[in-house]
């Protein structure tokens, strides 16, 4: 019986560990719940399927300066989110929470980020976004 348990609580933890790769739709869905302008959806939706094609919890490699990115958006924690426990940076958060199947945490750090810099900020969206012909969105 204590093995079925330890097995169960191990299962649980497993999952929540893995994360997810959304659905286009389930991505559209949360930025209309986030309050993104409905005419920069298609920028959005293409950025994050150039920089993580939708993926919850991905960490990208260090970059030359040794920094990470991290999540749907591959936010940067030179400048963005911190890797400690207290949250900092310009989002002021911390990088573990970008990585949430939650995409709340980062919508609004990427929403930060889009105010400072726009889209320009993403090298995804400018090498695979910028002048190009945006998918239709059917959701």
């Amino acid at each position: 019986m204590s093995r079925a348990i330890l097995l169960v609580v191990l299962l649980c933890f497993m999952s929540k560990t893995f994360g997810k790769i959304l659905s286009e739709c389930d991505l559209v869905w949360e930025l209309r719940k986030q309050s993104i302008p409905e005419n920069e959806i298609k920028d959005w939706v293409c950025l994050v399927n150039a920089a993580s094609s939708r993926q919850t919890d991905l960490v990208g490699p260090p970059g030359s300066d040794g920094s990470n990115d991290y999540g749907i958006y591959q936010i940067s924690d030179r400048y963005w989110c911190e890797t400690d426990d207290k949250p900092g940076k310009g989002c002021s958060v911390r990088c573990k929470d970008l990585l949430r199947d939650d995409i709340t945490a980062q919508i609004e750090c990427s929403k930060i980020i889009h105010a400072a810099h726009g889209f320009e900020a993403w090298f995804g969206w400018a090498e695979k976004c910028k002048g190009q012909t945006l998918p239709e969105i059917q959701c």
